[in-house]
């Protein structure tokens, strides 16, 4: 059999909170940044990053989520007055096609 494996030593792998790992690599010793030891996901300091206040433009632009009695109090915020406006708006296209050629 041919020998198409690498080298595969024991290696350590240090963080730069403190924390060492002991596993095998190709790549040898090495250090990294960021650990399950420091990472904020893991330890659960984990803040939400909110980008020039998009979620709160958006928020504010929909609302916090409108009850169902709200809907009802807006304009066509039924299914039948939806369906109603959608009919209208169909008659009146249709209405406007049926001008004779001249």
């Amino acid at each position: 059999m041919r020998d198409i494996h690498p080298n595969y030593p024991p290696c350590t792998i240090v963080c730069a909170c403190g924390a060492s790992y002991a596993t095998r690599s190709t790549r040898g010793d090495f250090t990294v940044d960021v650990c399950g030891a420091c990472h904020p996901f893991y330890t659960g300091k984990q803040k939400l990053m909110d980008t020039a206040g998009r979620v709160d433009r958006f928020r504010k632009k929909f609302g916090e989520g409108k009850t169902t009695a709200q809907r009802k109090e807006m304009p066509g915020g039924t299914p039948a007055a939806a369906a109603a406006a959608v009919s209208a708006l169909k008659t009146k296209k249709s209405k406007k096609d049926e001008t004779p050629a001249s």
